[in-house]
């Protein structure tokens, strides 16, 4: 295995589970035996406003920081906020927006950031039984089904 770092940045609005997306993705590469570094910004987050986390994971990560052109993942939970985050985007990077899910097949609306974490598993070699095990140990058992249900969708629909 080489020392390959991959980048991703969560970005949404304050609300949506940014925060939470980005620890359940932390959760999954830390079992899966990687190396993993994150940072957050949070603007006015209480707010509605911009919220971004930045992951990098690896054999070896240095820096938690995510450098501007150099995001190998960019996963956006609101529209309007592709435009403040695309500069992230690396060359032949890949965009995950909402509109890759079919909002209608969640069962709870809440649920799309880890319906986008679905999508975004696709692309990664991180076995889906780490992801599960993510998912539940950062969200009350409650919400374990529909937040299951709302990740194979976004498998699915990748």
């Amino acid at each position: 295995m080489t020392n390959k770092v991959t980048n991703v940045v969560v970005a949404g609005l304050g609300g949506q589970g940014v925060l939470k997306a980005s620890d359940i993705l932390g959760e999954a590469v830390f079992l899966s035996g990687l190396d993993i570094k994150k940072a957050e910004i949070h603007g006015m987050s209480q707010r509605g406003g911009s919220v971004n986390s930045d992951v990098r994971f690896g054999e070896r990560v240095d820096s938690p920081m995510v450098p501007d052109g150099l995001t190998d993942y960019l996963v956006v939970l609101s529209e309007d906020q592709i435009d403040n985050n695309i500069h992230r985007l690396r060359e032949g990077g890949v965009l995950i927006v909402p509109e890759n899910i079919d909002k209608k097949s969640l069962s709870n609306p809440k649920s799309l950031n880890v319906a986008l974490l679905g999508v975004l598993s696709s692309h990664l070699a991180i076995e889906e039984k780490f992801w599960m095990e993510a998912i539940y140990a950062n969200l009350p058992e409650k919400i374990h089904e529909v937040n299951k249900a709302a990740f194979a969708l976004g498998r699915e629909s990748a």
